[in-house]
């Protein structure tokens, strides 16, 4: 087996893919006014669509479920019109694209809430990590415990999100559960001290994000849903003392559910693969769908943990943001261009849509 299998067509549900690519999440923060995005999304996701699947920055539900400036939303018409600019040219170009539906819980700041109400979370513990809110990094504001009765309204609120996704021309989406976000929040122990049905047990914390999973695969059907999870990363100070317990059962549960992919980030986001014991080819056995691997990946990894069937689809996150034609590069070898740090969130064309494509810069 070569290093070409990773650019075959490969069967996702009922899409055929291009590749084995996958272009994961990326926040950027230049949603316009509204929390609407503009026509430079459509052109920087459009410049990027050879991906097999590309997979939206993570778009928030709700003014709730915000947690950094600029982000997206898909809860008004608006916010839907403007996604639709977006599919539409990915689409022009023969990509697919999900949308990554985020509720941050904790992470977030009384700023960016509705009438500058504290954030929610399973439980009363302030996350160690900061936001950005008026142009600037500062410290997560104190959240407040989530009451017994408003977790049936955040459930609503993913059903109703996904069903704005797909009106947007979206081919899917994926839940968000991991990185520390609400629904993770909920799953470790670390951030979850509730003693009610969503807290304490293994099932009782697994039980909000496989009840927004169900929800949503009951509004847009299984092959349309996906979700992304953590077990062990660090991420927005997220912590659990029975990583492999929970994750299996969860993993187990899903399954069950049918959901199209699992898309899982080993190791620390964006940090070190090896932060803690954990044994991945234990979600892998127990999810017969397609498992999308991240974190830290380049050809050389993809490729040995593809022949080794360690995964199906792999997705690739910073490499994209400088590389729109990353597929392109990859498949010849070619050097990666660096990216700029000081672009990556917020701003405008800079260091967005500017980056140019290798024949471009043959040509040049």
């Amino acid at each position: 087996m070569t290093s070409k299998t990773l650019f075959e067509p490969y069967s996702l549900g009922s899409m055929t893919l291009a590749n084995r690519v996958v272009m994961a999440p990326l926040t950027r923060n230049r949603a316009g006014r509204e929390f609407v995005p503009g026509d430079l999304a459509a052109e920087y996701y459009s410049q990027r669509a050879s991906a097999g699947l590309l997979v939206s920055e993570a778009t928030q539900i709700s003014q709730q479920g915000q947690g950094y400036q600029d982000t997206p939303g898909i809860y008004s018409q608006a916010q839907i019109d403007g996604w639709r600019k977006v599919t539409d040219a990915v689409h022009a170009k023969g990509g697919h694209i999900f949308l990554q539906l985020w509720h941050v819980g904790r992470v977030s700041h009384v700023d960016l809430q509705p009438n500058g109400q504290a954030p929610v979370a399973p439980s009363a513990i302030r996350a160690e990590t900061k936001t950005f809110v008026n142009n600037a990094f500062v410290d997560v504001s104190e959240p407040r415990a989530l009451a017994l009765d408003e977790i049936a309204g955040i459930v609503v609120d993913f059903r109703r999100a996904a069903a704005n996704a797909i009106a947007a021309g979206f081919d899917g989406v994926e839940v968000h559960g991991a990185n520390g976000y609400l629904l993770d929040q909920f799953a470790k122990d670390g951030s979850n001290v509730r003693t009610d049905a969503y807290g304490g047990s293994i099932e009782n914390r697994a039980r909000l994000m496989l009840e927004v999973t169900a929800a949503v695969v009951d509004e847009i059907g299984a092959e349309r849903t996906g979700i992304r999870i953590s077990p062990v990363s660090p991420a927005n100070g997220v912590s659990t003392s029975d990583p492999q317990a929970q994750f299996d059962y969860i993993v187990e549960q899903l399954d069950q559910l049918g959901i199209v992919y699992l898309h899982v980030v080993e190791g620390a986001t964006g940090g070190p693969r090896d932060i803690a014991p954990f044994d991945f080819s234990s979600l892998r056995r127990r999810f017969k769908n397609t498992y999308i691997a991240n974190n830290g990946y380049n050809l050389e990894l993809a490729t040995s943990q593809l022949t080794e069937g360690k995964a199906d689809l792999f997705a690739f996150g910073r490499p994209f943001i400088a590389n729109p034609d990353l597929v392109e590069r990859l498949k010849a070898a070619a050097p990666l261009a660096e990216l700029n740090p000081a672009t990556i969130y917020g701003g405008g064309a800079e260091g967005y849509t500017d980056y140019p494509s290798i024949a471009a810069s043959i040509r040049a």
